[in-house]
């Protein structure tokens, strides 16, 4: 299935934002500061890029609160949770 570029765009455009949220607010970064670690987690792939597009099973407030805490974040804390409600109501 080839999606348009408007399409491809919303996904890291959806992901930076939930990213540079929680960033903001349990990393105690500036919205600026947010910002660039969410563009570097999530980048622009051009369309001939061979993982545009790739999906990962794990939603951007994991990646962020791993950026946060550290690579035992998910050890220390296996209890099922998500995204807060403030995140998810940015979808």
């Amino acid at each position: 299935m080839t999606r348009s570029e408007a399409e491809y765009l919303e996904g890291p455009r959806s992901e930076r934002r939930a990213f540079a949220w929680v960033m903001r607010h349990y990393g105690g970064l500036t919205p600026a500061e947010a910002w660039e670690e969410a563009l570097e987690c999530y980048p622009y792939e051009p369309a001939d890029h061979a993982c545009r597009g790739l999906v990962l099973h794990d939603e951007a407030w994991h990646w962020a609160m791993l950026t946060i805490h550290g690579d035992r974040y998910a050890v220390e804390h296996p209890e099922p949770a998500g995204p807060p409600a403030e995140d998810e109501a940015l979808g």
